[in-house]
């Protein structure tokens, strides 16, 4: 069984831009993050990013992960396994 899903970017059909409003921001971060992790992408993409383009985004996705988790939601929703 599949543990990730990425269903948004497949059937989302709205606008993709930001600064229209809230809805449409939080879709289109939703849409872009969806597309930027496809794995063909991210194929070339890794190869390509610096050593600062690595730490960067790293450090930026474990900010808000920390900021906007808690611990049991961050193994249940982010690392997919049980925590007491």
């Amino acid at each position: 069984m599949k543990q990730h899903s990425h269903e948004f970017i497949e059937i989302y059909d709205g606008m993709v831009g930001f600064g229209f409003d809230r809805e449409t921001d939080e879709n289109t971060v939703v849409y872009y993050l969806q597309k930027f992790s496809d794995d063909r992408l991210m194929a070339v993409l890794k190869k390509r990013m610096t050593d600062e383009d690595l730490t960067a985004l790293f450090e930026l996705l474990s900010l808000l992960l920390h900021k906007h988790l808690t611990e049991q939601e961050y193994h249940r929703l982010f690392l997919k396994e049980d925590h007491p």
